[in-house]
Formats: C-alpha cells, structure tokens, sequence
C-alpha cells in the first residue's frame, strides 16, 4: 500500500494504538499475579488456554457468565475514583458461578471508552487482579476498545466474562433433594454491592448532599467511598460447603433483590420463606429508604438488603455449614426456611 502525503491517521480520529499498548504493558504483571492451577493465559495474544484436568477436575461441565457494573459506573467516573469497580465486574460474574455450584477459573474483560485514560484503565484493571485473586480466578485478557463519537468525556463501560467448572454431581440447584424445611444461610453484604445504583443517585440528589460530603451512616468515608464500597467475593468460603455438597441450591442476590433471585434456586412446589427480623441490614440502606421514602417492597425487590448470598441447607448441616462460614471470616446467618407452596 503506498504512502500518501498529509494522509489521515487513526489518531487523528481519535484512537491511540500507542497508548492501548502502552496500557497492555502496565497491565502483564497484574494479570500475572492471578495465575492458578490449570491456566495458561496468553496475554496480548488471540485467546487463552485452560487445562481442566490440572485444575483437578476429571468429569466437569464448564459454566460461564457475563455481567457489567451498572450506573455505578457513574459514580467512580465522576469522582474519579476507579480503584474498586473492577472488583465489583469481578465479583457480579464469580458470584454468579457459585449459584450453580461452579468454582471460577478464567476471566477476561471488556473496556470500551472514548479517549483511553491510560491511568484510569490501570486502575480498573487492578480492581479486576484484586477480585481475581480473591476469587482464586486468572485473569487471562481482555479487550479494550477506544471508540471516539460512542462515549463522550470521560465516560467508559466495562463488562466481564467468567468461565468455570463443576464436577457433573455437584450442578446446583439440587432442586430434587430440597425439602419443606431446609433452612436459608444469608451471607452478609458489604451494602448495595452493584445494584440498585439508578435509584441510589436519585436517592442522593433528594438529598441534596454532595458525593465528598461526610457519609451519614459511615464514620469516616465520604458519600462517594462508602457507595463505592465494593461487592463481596464470597468464593473461598462457599466453594468447600459446594464441594463437600452441603448445599442443595444457592442464590446470588442481585438485580431483583430478595424477591426475584432467591425463587431461581428453589424447587417447584417450595417457596423461601423470609423471617425478615432476623438480621440487620447495613446502615446505607435505612438512610436511602428514609431519604427516599422508599416502601419496604420496594426496598426487597431493588437492594440485597444486606444479603449477598443465600444458601439452601438441610437442618441436619445447618450447624456445620454456619461455623465454616464463620471461620472463614463470613458474618453468615438463617433467614428462614423452605415451606410448600401454599401452606
């Protein structure tokens, strides 16, 4: 192809191939650092590898999700604090995995931008190395894409993309061994995690309260640092109770709250049934529901409410079940039981 004088280049449209290596080049040793058994990442490359048989599983199925991290987004890019929102991408997809008794093992990113901010993707990314270690999952790559004209200012998208394994016995939902009964395990959250957060900014512009302002319901943060608080990767607790098959279904309390997730992981013919004084829900919650005026229904059917995960538990592992997950440094009780449709 022959040169032109005073040609265009893709610069001048707007996109920095330079700076998109120069970001590939910071980002190697945060991706190193997640590496596990049975991962062979190429970053930089087309695609990454993943032996299952070194990840010790002999007869599994793979699992995989997407998510995203919402309009909280919006509060990390106004602020300009990007540090914690690749945990949140994370933890929105390995969660996921957990719900069908799956443990993590690869995960990539995508990041779509205007003008690539070199130091802010950074940041990002090692949100997202930080939620992979934790989650004992390799980041194996990614895309970044700059696209002028699609995002203005400041503004970037992120989704993530989770592959993981289950032996074929240990599927969840069990729903055939689920009886009327078997209690509900709740996992504490560390507050809204990523959801809810459209309702949050309105909440907060009722307010009338500034994102730097002092946080009302935690000492010491900002309004912006304890909404930004990220969500909780419960992976290292939960998967010994789904490998030992304790467990019988899981829900991820998500989008929909406590009255659309919990019902995915229960048998036809059951319905959880809450007992709603048995745990206190973070103090941001009775803050946006009183600056909100938000009705209760409404408040179970957009936040976690202070659960991030729900378990189901037959009564005779019940015990076991609460003092590992105590042990593990969870803050993990019942909050109800399953009881037939009806009754």
């Amino acid at each position: 192809m022959s040169e032109r004088p005073n040609g265009l280049t893709y610069a001048q449209a707007g996109v920095d191939i330079d700076a998109g290596n120069a970001l590939v080049q910071r980002i190697k040793p945060l991706a190193g650092s997640t590496a596990r058994p049975g991962s062979i990442p190429a970053l930089g490359g087309f695609g990454a590898l993943c032996d299952l048989r070194a990840a010790g599983y002999e007869d599994p199925l793979l699992v995989s999700t997407t998510d995203g991290v919402g309009t909280k987004l919006m509060l990390a890019i106004k602020t300009g604090r990007h540090g914690t929102v690749g945990v949140d991408l994370v933890a929105m997809c390995v969660n996921d995995l957990l719900a069908q008794g799956a443990e993590p093992l690869l995960f990539l990113d995508y990041i779509a931008t205007g003008k690539l901010d070199v130091d802010a993707a950074a940041s990002v990314i090692a949100g997202i190395a930080e939620g992979c270690r934790q989650a004992n999952c390799a980041l194996v790559g990614g895309e970044t894409a700059e696209m002028p004209g699609m995002y203005a200012g400041d503004d970037y998208d992120l989704a993530g993309f989770c592959v993981g394994a289950v032996d074929r016995d240990k599927v969840l939902p069990r729903l055939a061994d689920q009886r009327a009964g078997d209690l509900l395990i709740g996992l504490a959250s560390s507050g809204p995690h990523s959801n809810g957060f459209s309702l949050i900014r309105r909440i907060v512009e009722r307010s009338g309260l500034g994102w730097e302002a002092p946080a009302p319901f935690a000492s010491g943060q900002t309004l912006a640092e304890a909404l930004l608080t990220p969500t909780r990767i419960y992976v290292r607790s939960v998967l010994p109770e789904l490998k030992a098959g304790r467990i019988k279904g899981l829900a991820h309390i998500t989008g929909g709250g406590l009255v659309e997730n919990p019902p995915r992981a229960v048998a036809e013919g059951l319905v959880p049934r809450f007992d709603w004084n048995a745990w206190a829900a973070p103090p941001v919650f009775e803050w946006l529901q009183g600056v909100g005026g938000v009705a209760d229904a409404e408040m179970r059917r957009t936040f976690n409410c202070g659960v991030g995960l729900m378990l189901i538990v037959g009564p005779d592992d019940m015990p076991s079940v609460l003092a590992n997950l105590a042990a593990a440094g969870e803050d993990a009780f019942v909050m109800g039981q399953l009881a037939a449709r009806g009754s």
